[in-house]
């Protein structure tokens, strides 16, 4: 490992949340000088996997019985925001391969959990689309089909994904979803990502099952990952004593984009900062940018605003913790109507981040700063992707079903 990536040395202890975070901080500036070739690479290097594994920041979520951290979601949400501070598309890349732990420790019965965290070496890419078809076998299924954007995988030891029962009608199929884990030898990691427009080093390669075999205990049928009941507790409440391991998967994955997100704009500010440090004005008087008045203008009004999304996700964060430990506690569950709120906060978190930095940032910061390769080039890319991603692009559509939802009104 070189020098650029060293960290604390381990004391043979757990790190502390706030351990794990200073970690991420030091890790920042070989992040950011590592950003090209992570691009070219399309993911991060071994060597920064390496110090990833060092620091155990692939077990945050991962549960204490299995050799985990167990963080809440909290830590989650800053270390995500701080790594993205350094390269967005490598915590894209790290936080989808690490986050999953927590869906297999809450859903899944106890032999998956023995067999799949069992030696302590996990992580694991997902997609919610059902873009494979599952066959029933005396032993467990079979799994056939290629699935896309699978965020994470190049240092994945699993995925899990969504499965359509073959042979059965659409509307059927759809209610009767599997969802599985599938161990990194039933699968394929195809070499297809790199030409989008942004987070072309976010490893979200496809993936090809073919005759994959899956051992039953590693399916859950009539499973939706994205809409799990959890009213009547999970296994991994009963197995692990987590109040985090009996909540709701969704809204997490939304405050996780927004996470990212926010961790995108500092980065963002942090160059725009640089540059008013070292360069002048374009127009006369030409005056260091660091003292003109408009510069400084544009450099608050996006500090403040990032800084009113990170308050929002954090609080967000919290609060799922807070109904999932509710829900433990035999209050009332933690539903449908509650999941969407947080959602749609972390959604308007996402949108004033993108509008504050392309208004503040962007259109202030020069045509240089934006030429191929510059910093601010690749981040204006990287946001513009977090920006028009699925979930992103969910936001009317939530507005309208979390109304539905508070109002009691049944959905069209």
């Amino acid at each position: 490992m070189s020098s650029t990536t060293a960290l604390t040395p381990p004391t043979g202890v757990d790190p502390t949340p706030a351990a794990l975070i200073q970690r991420v901080v030091e890790l920042r500036p070989a992040l950011v000088a590592a950003q090209a070739e992570v691009e070219e690479r399309t993911y991060y290097s071994q060597e920064m996997h390496e110090a990833f594994l060092e620091a155990g920041l692939y077990r945050v979520m991962q549960p204490r019985r299995y050799g985990g951290l167990e963080c809440d979601y909290i830590t989650f949400t800053r270390l995500q925001i701080e790594m993205a501070r350094g390269c967005v598309s490598t915590a894209w890349c790290w936080a989808l391969a690490s986050s999953h732990a927590v869906q297999i420790a809450s859903y899944f019965p106890q032999a998956a959990q023995e067999a799949v965290f069992g030696d302590g070496d996990f992580r694991c890419a997902s997609v919610a689309a059902p873009d494979a078809t599952a066959v029933r076998l005396e032993s467990g299924w079979r799994l056939d089909g290629t699935v896309r954007y699978c965020s994470g995988i190049p240092y994945s030891t699993h995925f899990m994904g969504q499965a359509l029962i073959a042979g059965l009608p659409p509307a059927e199929a759809a209610e009767r979803m599997l969802l599985y884990v599938a161990p990194r030898s039933e699968w394929t990691m195809l070499d297809d990502w790199g030409s989008s427009m942004g987070l072309r080093g976010s490893g979200s390669h496809s993936i090809r099952l073919e005759d994959a075999r899956i051992p039953a205990e590693f399916v859950l049928e009539n499973t939706n990952m994205i809409s799990v009941d959890v009213s009547g507790g999970t296994p991994g409440l009963a197995l692990h004593g987590n109040p985090m391991y009996t909540g709701r998967a969704l809204a997490p994955f939304t405050m996780s984009v927004a996470a990212q997100m926010i961790g995108a704009g500092y980065n963002a500010l942090d160059e725009f900062e640089h540059q008013m440090r070292t360069r002048k004005t374009s127009m006369p008087p030409m005056v260091p940018r660091l003292t003109d008045p408009d510069h400084q203008r544009w450099y608050g009004g996006a500090l403040g605003k990032l800084a009113t999304a990170e308050a929002a996700v954090l609080r967000c964060a919290e609060e799922h913790m807070e109904l999932c430990e509710r829900t433990a506690a035999g209050g009332k569950p933690y539903g449908e109507e509650e999941e969407q709120r947080l959602g749609v906060i972390a959604r308007e978190a996402i949108v004033q981040v993108w509008e504050a930095v392309d208004q503040q940032l962007f259109r202030n910061v020069g045509s240089s700063a934006m030429n191929a390769g510059q910093r601010f080039e690749r981040l204006y890319r990287d946001m513009a992707m977090i920006a028009s991603h699925r979930n992103t692009g969910f936001r009317d559509l939530m507005f309208r079903r979390l109304a539905q939802l508070h109002l009691g009104v049944e959905a069209t």
